[in-house]
């Protein structure tokens, strides 16, 4: 990445975030969790992320690629205070309740089961505080017959059907990232902001019961009526489309490959007039409708990646502009960090870490009214102290 191209954000117009009076207290871990709470915290929500002492969240352990931290941690938690318990011990577990007493949301993805053991599930901490908004993060679900299934990222996409659309015909491939704790996170944090919106109006919280399985699932909205009353699902294609051609990725002369998609038929007699040169192919019965070029994907892929071959990538898409035919090139980690388009609309400022000074984008969603927060990146229980004497603890003693 450029590093002289960063830019910090501008000033807030009124200095005042949507959530700067809201305070979480997350018991969390891995991605989905971390995610929905790094989103509150970028609005402004005061988040107390809670950790085990020492060690902290496992995520910090898996792996050293942001220069020296966890690639996942430093994605996810950013903006956020480390307060480090012991929740087997009954003083720091006191600490906690106490905490969450004068919190406005508790976010948790422990294992099934374990907030209840500790006398720390939505019934029993509403109960004593009817404003508190509890959003639990798992696999399942908090009941049905998987509740207690262990549920890791690739196990839901397994379960949501993911893995059996995704990929090539022979061999299923995951998603690159963690699409089912995105997923699940991204729900969890839309609905802590209805919850909050709705708490506004009626003065009460509520318990919010977000599953990664249901939140895949959700993504899966389109294969899923594609292959409704058990009709064939859509077929794995790679990186093409399943069922519009020519929609997907394609070689250019240079080694580069361009990814293109054709919508209707104006796109493709302007694709064979000004990107194939070859304007008497729009009429040509094997592909004069996209499901004559579906059904003669081979032969359109033969002429496609000829003309392809003799031209570089930015060749071909220079034709693609001027023929107003959608295509993006094929980037590599490398080129979106350096991406033009980021770059040009200032979405890049740092933060700190224990590492140092952290480049990171920011939220998508250019705001006018307020800045977003983009705080330090927490060592484990750095806030542990301050926690404490604002509650009037001090270790081992109430």
């Amino acid at each position: 990445m450029n590093m002289s191209k960063q830019t910090a954000p501008s000033p807030t117009q009124t200095g005042v975030r949507p959530l700067d009076h809201i305070t979480v207290v997350s018991l969390e871990h891995a991605i989905a969790a971390p995610f929905c709470t790094r989103q509150l915290a970028d609005l402004g929500a005061r988040v107390i992320k809670v950790e085990r002492p020492v060690v902290g969240d496992f995520a910090r352990a898996y792996d050293q690629r942001a220069r020296g931290e966890s690639s996942h941690f430093v994605w996810v938690n950013r903006s956020k205070e480390s307060l480090a318990l012991d929740l087997k011990d009954p003083h720091d577990l006191a600490v906690l309740k106490k905490l969450i007493g004068q919190a406005d949301v508790v976010v948790q993805n422990l294992a099934p089961g374990a907030t209840a053991r500790m006398g720390l599930d939505a019934a029993t901490l509403r109960a004593e505080n009817p404003r508190l908004i509890v959003c639990d993060i798992s696999g399942y679900g908090n009941d049905g017959p998987y509740r207690d299934k262990k549920a890791y990222d690739l196990l839901i996409q397994s379960e949501a059907g993911f893995l059996s659309i995704t990929g090539t015909r022979e061999q299923p491939s995951k998603s690159g990232n963690s699409i089912a704790d995105i997923a699940a996170g991204m729900y969890a944090y839309t609905n802590i902001l209805s919850a909050l919106i709705q708490r506004d109006k009626t003065g009460k919280g509520s318990h919010i019961d977000v599953s990664m399985l249901e939140a895949l699932g959700e993504w899966m909205g389109f294969p899923m009526y594609y292959a409704m009353d058990n009709a064939s699902p859509p077929p794995r294609n790679a990186a093409a489309h399943a069922t519009i051609y020519p929609y997907g990725p394609f070689a250019a002369g240079d080694g580069g490959t361009v990814m293109l998609g054709l919508q209707n038929e104006r796109e493709w007699v302007q694709f064979c007039q000004h990107v194939l040169q070859q304007p008497a192919l729009a009429t040509d019965a094997r592909f004069d409708s996209n499901a004559q070029r579906n059904a003669h994907r081979q032969d359109l892929e033969k002429i496609i990646l000829q003309t392809f071959a003799s031209l570089t990538t930015a060749q071909v898409i220079d034709r693609l502009d001027i023929a107003q035919i959608a295509n993006a090139r094929m980037n590599t980690m490398a080129d979106l960090w350096n991406h033009p388009q980021l770059q040009a609309r200032e979405r890049w400022t740092s933060v700190d870490s224990p590492a140092g000074d952290l480049p990171a984008l920011l939220p998508p969603g250019k705001q006018s009214a307020f800045d977003y927060r983009m705080g330090a990146i927490p060592k484990v229980g750095e806030h542990t102290d301050a926690i404490l004497k604002e509650l009037g603890v001090f270790r081992g003693v109430f």
